[in-house]
Order: C-alpha cells, then sequence, then structure tokens
C-alpha cells in the first residue's frame, strides 16, 4: 500500500483493539527515559531504565533520545539502541536528542548531522508503531505529503490526552551561527510550527483534557545570548505560549535541557496551564487523572525515589 495515510488508518484500526476499553476515563501512568550524559557512557543507564519500566504497568513509555554525547555516530550504535529499545516489555516511543545527531562528525571532522538525522529516520521512524511490547498506534508527520522527511515527530492519544514528540534539539534547536549553515534548521522551524498547529487542533476539535510535548530543548525557556545570537527556540515559544492560551486543557511540556540547579528534586514548573518538566539523568513516571484538576503529577515511585537519584542529576 503506497499511500502513507492509508497506512496508519489501516495501522490503526488494527492496533485499537489492543488499547484499554474506557482508557478515556481511567487513571494511568507513563514513564520518560532521559538520556546519559555520562563521559564514557555505555547503554547501563538506558538498559537500567528499561528494567525499572518493564516492571511497571504504564500505558507507554517515551525515551527522550537514544545515546550519550560522547558516544559514536554509527550505524552500530544505533541498531543495538534500536534493537534494545524493542525489547522493552510496555510500548515505546523515541524523541529524539541532540546528542543523538546535531555533533555528529565524519572522517574528515565535517558535519554529518543531516546524514545522520537521515539515517535515525530510516532506522526508527519507518512505520506507524511504537516499539516494544505493546504496538501502540503513532500518527507520524510524514504522513503529510510536504513533511514526508519528518518522521520522528508523531502523535498518539491515549486517556483523554494528547502526547507528541517534536525534534527540538537542546543546542538552540540547531542554529548555526556561520552563515549559510541553516537550512536544516530553517526547514525543520517550519515542519514544527505545522505539526504543533495540528497537534493543538486536534486536541482542541476532540475536546482533550491535556496535551504533552516531548523534546530535547526547553523551547519556554529564554537563554542568555551573548553577542546578540539569535535565539534559536523564539518562534517556538512564542507559538507554544499562544497556543496554549487558545487551549481549555492543561499543556506540559518534558525535556532535556538543563536549568534547575543540580540535584534539585524534579517538580512540573507551572504558569497558568503551561507547564515545563527538567528529566534529569535518568527516568521519571509520570501519573494521569482525567477527572481530577491536577491532570499531570509525578508519581512517587520514579527513579529518584527508587534509586535514590536526585533529578536533575549533576551534568
Amino acid at each position: 500500500m503506497k499511500n502513507p495515510f492509508l497506512r496508519y488508518l489501516l495501522a490503526f484500526g488494527v492496533a485499537l483493539a489492543a488499547l484499554p476499553a474506557c482508557a478515556d476515563s481511567k487513571d494511568f501512568s507513563f514513564a520518560v527515559i532521559a538520556p546519559s550524559s555520562k563521559e564514557d557512557s555505555d547503554e547501563t543507564v538506558l538498559r537500567e531504565a528499561l528494567n525499572d519500566t518493564d516492571e511497571l504497568n504504564l500505558a507507554f513509555v517515551v525515551s527522550n533520545g537514544i545515546k550519550a554525547a560522547s558516544e559514536p555516530c554509527s550505524d552500530r550504535i544505533y541498531n543495538r539502541r534500536k534493537s534494545l529499545l524493542d525489547g522493552a516489555r510496555n510500548g515505546l516511543i523515541v524523541s529524539l536528542a541532540a546528542s543523538d545527531w546535531t555533533e555528529c562528525k565524519n572522517a574528515n571532522g565535517k558535519s554529518s548531522a543531516m546524514e545522520r538525522l537521515n539515517r535515525l529516520r530510516e532506522i526508527f521512524f519507518s512505520d506507524e508503531f511504537s516499539m516494544g511490547g505493546s504496538r501502540i498506534p503513532l500518527l507520524r508527520q510524514s504522513t503529510i505529503a510536504k513533511f514526508r522527511s519528518y518522521g520522528e515527530n508523531a502523535r498518539w492519544e491515549f486517556g483523554n490526552a494528547m502526547f507528541a514528540t517534536v525534534n527540538l534539539p537542546g543546542n538552540n534547536n540547531h542554529y548555526s551561527s556561520e552563515a549559510g549553515r541553516n537550512s536544516e534548521f530553517e526547514d525543520r522551524l517550519v515542519a514544527n510550527k505545522d505539526w504543533l498547529q495540528r497537534v493543538f487542533n486536534y486536541a482542541s476539535r476532540r475536546k482533550l483534557n491535556g496535551i504533552v510535548l516531548f523534546c530535547d530543548g526547553d523551547p519556554l525557556s529564554k537563554p542568555v545570548r551573548p553577542n546578540g545570537k539569535r535565539d534559536g527556540f523564539a518562534e517556538t515559544r512564542k507559538q507554544i505560549t499562544a497556543l496554549a492560551a487558545k487551549f481549555a486543557g492543561q499543556v506540559l511540556i518534558i525535556h532535556n535541557q538543563a536549568i534547575a540547579a543540580p540535584h534539585e528534586s524534579a517538580k512540573i514548573l507551572w504558569t497558568g496551564n503551561l507547564g515545563t518538566l527538567e528529566l534529569g539523568n535518568s527516568w521519571l513516571k509520570f501519573n494521569v487523572s482525567p477527572s481530577s484538576p491536577s491532570l499531570f503529577s509525578l508519581a512517587d515511585d520514579s527513579a529518584e525515589t527508587k534509586h535514590g537519584i536526585q533529578s536533575p542529576a549533576l551534568r
């Protein structure tokens, strides 16, 4: 079947039966795994996080990145992580981090970021389902002809809430101060604008209680910009703020960008109906209560309480 949207509709119909009945009214939980920030990292941190979350009854798990910046950008690493994530018991969705692709270089020391991003798309985002044991149907932006490259942007609905990944690298949204080097940034800016608009439009039409966005950088954080350096998140910040102001429910952004003081416990920071949370260096469990005024909350049995980890961790 050549039409990608028709493939999605078929996939959705087949997988819908696997979702719990009354999923729109019952409380549920999900977990988010942060990428390792260790200098000499291997996949131990990720493997431990998967082992922990495998023990829990979760609607799904999001891996907010697949590798540390210090690890190679090789096909071998990408494929090994894909195999590891495929083995998760819960449905698992990948949201890309800057460490996965933006700083990658080829044998000549030149940037291979775009080539590596496209390779990640081929390996991780080629179908309309999540990884893991529960094959959750996803709608990818790549089903839209104009944005067929952006398979990493995906959305799914569960428990009267919308969940979506957005490719927003933490290194100033991968904006380069060098002239003529920002075609990737500019193209992705257009794609993300369209994607966010669609996510909020759909959630509003469905009268959903909440939206959760998973990304690497914190688009709401206003950076200090020495020497007038361009703010790579300016347009996205303005858009999300405007869309959230018109949305009747709660909007939560879960990101990797280190902003809080070291060893400060993780918490959701709310401004009106718009909240942000920095993951830290392990994994966090979130409870969703559709019938409660506090729709999203942190669970007590996250990694920081399970293993005594302080989050956000010192990086």
